[in-house]
C-alpha cells in the first residue's frame, strides 16, 4: 500500500515558500542522512529552482558513516549545488552553515546586503533542533513528531544574516513506493497515516539484506539463510516478550519496537539508500506514475466521448401555454 500524508498546513506552506522565495539568496535544505533521496523533496526543487542550495545531511551520527559520502559526493556534483553532513546538537559544525552560505552567495552577509536564507525540509528532520543550536536559545519548537512546526519565522542568526524557517513539508503524491516506507520508519509522516507492521516489515526487508550483522547482535537472532522479514518480526517479538494468549507473537509490538530502535539508532547506525539504488526507485516510480496518468487519461478521454454522444432532451414546446 502507497503511503501518502499532505496535511493542510502543508499547502499553507507551499504557497508561503513560493512567495518568500523571490527575495531569499540562498536555499537550505536539511535532509535525513539516513534517507537522503527519499527526504530531498522534490515539490521543494520546483519552488526553488535558479536559487544556490545548500544541502545538509542531517542526522549524520545516526546514519551510515560509508554511506554519508556517497551522498555528499553525489550532491555536490549538481550545479548550484553544495552539501555537508551535520549533527544538528553540535555546535560547531551548525556553525558551518553560515559559511557554506556565504559561499554560494559572496556578495550577500553585509548590514547594506544581508544575507537571506530559507531553511526548508520534510518534516522531523531535525530543523528547530539545529536552529536553536545555532542561536544557543529556544528559537523554535522541537518535537519527535512529524508536523511540530506550523508557521514560518524569521531568525537573526548574526549582523546582515537572516534565516527564515519554514514548517516542515512533504509532496502531495509520493510517487517512489520504498520512500513513503523510508519516510515512515524516520519519522516523517504521521503516525495515522501508515500501518506500523507494514512499514517495519519492508524496514527489516533491507536490513536483511544490507544490515544482517547489526540485526544479529542487536536481537540476538540467527539470520538463517532464506529467512523472511515476516519470520524475522515474529522471532523479535518472541525475544523482546510481545507474545499473547497461546503463544501469538503481538505483531503490532514487535513492529513498534523495530521502528523505534531505528529511529533512536539503538539497532546501530543505518542508511536506508544508495545514489544509485534510490535511482533505480525514482526511474521506476517516475515509469509507473507516467503509466498511471495515461490510464487516468483514457478513462476521463471515456467519460468526455461518452457525455458528447448522450442526447440532449428536448425542451418542451411551451407556444401554445
Amino acid at each position: 500500500m502507497a503511503i501518502q500524508w499532505f496535511p493542510g498546513h502543508m499547502h499553507l506552506t507551499q504557497k508561503a515558500i513560493g512567495e518568500r522565495i523571490k527575495e531569499i539568496d540562498v536555499v537550505i535544505e536539511l535532509l535525513d542522512a539516513r534517507l537522503p533521496g527519499s527526504s530531498a523533496n522534490p515539490m521543494l526543487s520546483a519552488l526553488t529552482e535558479g536559487k544556490p542550495t545548500l544541502k545538509v545531511l542531517n542526522k549524520q551520527d545516526l546514519a551510515d558513516p560509508v554511506r554519508t559520502p556517497l551522498w555528499l559526493d553525489h550532491y555536490n556534483s549538481l550545479p548550484g549545488t553544495r552539501a555537508i553532513g551535520l549533527d544538528a546538537s553540535m555546535t560547531a559544525p551548525a556553525r558551518a552553515l553560515i559559511d557554506a552560505c556565504h559561499l554560494l552567495a559572496p556578495t550577500r552577509g553585509s548590514m547594506v546586503k544581508p544575507m537571506r536564507v530559507l531553511i526548508c525540509g520534510i518534516p522531523n528532520v531535525g530543523k528547530s533542533t539545529l536552529i536553536n543550536t545555532l542561536t544557543g536559545k529556544r528559537a523554535a519548537k522541537t518535537g519527535d513528531e512529524a508536523g511540530v512546526t506550523k508557521i514560518e519565522q524569521r531568525i537573526v542568526l548574526a549582523d546582515g544574516f537572516y534565516l527564515f524557517d519554514t514548517p516542515g513539508m512533504l509532496w502531495p503524491r509520493i510517487i517512489v513506493a520504498k520512500s513513503g516506507y523510508n519516510l515512515a520508519a524516520s519519522g516523517a509522516i504521521g503516525r495515522n497515516a501508515f500501518n506500523e507492521e507494514e512499514v517495519a516489515l519492508e524496514l527489516l526487508d533491507y536490513l536483511i539484506a544490507h544490515y544482517p550483522d547489526l540485526l544479529r547482535a542487536r536481537y540476538k537472532v540467527e539470520l538463517e539463510l532464506g529467512m523472511s522479514d515476516e519470520q524475522l518480526l515474529e522471532e523479535i517479538g518472541r525475544k523482546r516478550g510481545a507474545v499473547l494468549a497461546k503463544g501469538r507473537i503481538n505483531l503490532q509490538k514487535a513492529a513498534e519496537i523495530v521502528i523505534y530502535e531505528f529511529r533512536q539508532a539503538v539497532l546501530g547506525r543505518v542508511t536506508l539508500e544508495t545514489p544509485q539504488e534510490f535511482a533505480l526507485w525514482l526511474e521506476a516510480g517516475q515509469r509507473l506514475d507516467a503509466e498511471r496518468q495515461v490510464k487516468k487519461d483514457e478513462v476521463e478521454l471515456k467519460r468526455l466521448t461518452r457525455l458528447r454522444k448522450v442526447p440532449r432532451a428536448a425542451k418542451p414546446d411551451r407556444r401554445g401555454e
